[in-house]
């Protein structure tokens, strides 16, 4: 029987559990090491992407101990032109982690407080009568940044979230009949609390779906708490991003974007991903299984993943890192596993466990 997965636990990457790099281990024999350093030589194309990668994540790392791997998936999600959704108690850095993600990027920042009051205006904008020219202007809003950090996405009603669906998979807003572009590159990064549910608002499947990633940020454990108590301790700043020096502007974050689609795939790992989504749709335990978006997400976040490692060619290790946050608020228990206390990553894993890995 598959074990169980923490729920606020994301799962490790085989190849690259501790970090951006596989690195061989010293005790191996010297030709060991060099098949490796073989095997995951860069190509000359991909270096400049890599070591964007890893200054991001030391930069991330620096501020936030431990969560290697949710650091990981966000470097992806930007490389893939993917929104991403933050879940995890109150204290645990959401906020940090989406405003240090999004001070090392040279483009412009907004950052929106949902609240139940909050409406459609307030995120998009409206226009403004001015008599003296007896006309109107519009004023954008907060939305029109390239990277909007959305506080307690869930706490906003129904008709504020649906503003956010054409901005999210158009990148465009319309207001009163008239279309406005958003500036690329444009990212959303939303948190939220799993365990409050005052004040609160479920977010619609619609909504969840343009999600690129789900990520579930879990407590740290008790050599990572007390090394945050280390750092709190014998720094002599806040613990903010203010003092972060940008690392990518707008041009380079479009360059390495279309580097991704260089990342080449086998038909036989296109098939694999096929029959994962499939999968989900067939199983009896899971009420809603995934969409073709779903598919399209892994191919483009598994590419990402590969690159941001060095590599040109996809792997199914790449597929199965990506598909527990991709897949994990695409599907739905039946009301009978819900009641039992099964987690949607439970039924993935089970799911990846069953089928053929293509060699």
């Amino acid at each position: 029987m598959t074990e169980p997965l923490d729920p606020q636990e994301e799962p490790k990457h085989p190849q690259d559990a501790q970090g951006l790099n596989p690195q061989p281990s010293q005790t191996e024999e010297t030709g060991q090491e060099e098949g490796l350093e073989k095997m995951y030589q860069t190509p000359p194309a991909f270096q400049e992407l890599k070591d964007a990668a890893e200054a991001m994540a030391q930069l991330i790392h620096s501020e936030v101990v431990g969560q290697r791997n949710i650091s990981q998936l966000m470097l992806t999600a930007i490389l893939a032109d993917g929104h991403i959704l933050l879940e995890g108690n109150p204290g645990v850095a959401k906020t940090l982690m989406g405003k240090l993600l999004a001070k090392s990027l040279d483009v412009s920042f907004g950052r929106i407080q949902f609240t139940p009051d909050l409406m459609p205006s307030d995120v998009l904008g409206t226009n403004i009568y001015h008599p003296e020219r007896s006309a109107f202007d519009f004023h954008p809003g907060p939305i029109f940044a390239q990277v909007v950090l959305i506080d307690e996405i869930n706490r906003a009603p129904a008709k504020t979230q649906a503003a956010l669906f054409e901005c999210m998979q158009e990148h465009q807003v319309s207001v009163d009949g008239t279309s406005y572009t958003l500036k690329r590159p444009f990212l959303v990064i939303a948190t939220q609390n799993p365990i409050e549910q005052e004040g609160t608002y479920r977010l619609p499947e619609a909504q969840l779906d343009r999600f690129l990633f789900k990520i579930n940020v879990g407590y740290p454990n008790l050599s990572e708490e007390e090394e945050i108590l280390t750092r709190v301790q014998e720094r002599k700043r806040d613990m903010s991003a203010s003092f972060v020096e940008p690392l990518l502007n707008a041009e380079k974050i479009e360059r390495l974007q279309a580097l991704i689609r260089e990342v080449k795939a086998e038909p036989s790992l296109l098939k694999h991903i096929a029959e994962i989504t499939h999968a989900t749709r067939v199983n009896p335990n899971l009420m809603l299984g995934a969409s073709p978006r779903a598919s399209l997400a892994m191919l483009q976040a598994g590419k990402a993943l590969a690159a941001i490692q060095g590599r040109d060619f996809l792997t199914p290790d790449d597929i199965h890192f990506v598909a527990f946050p991709i897949l994990r608020h695409r599907v739905q228990l039946t009301p009978e596993r819900e009641m039992e206390g099964a987690q949607p990553d439970q039924i993935i894993r089970q799911i990846l466990d069953s089928l053929e890995v293509p060699r």
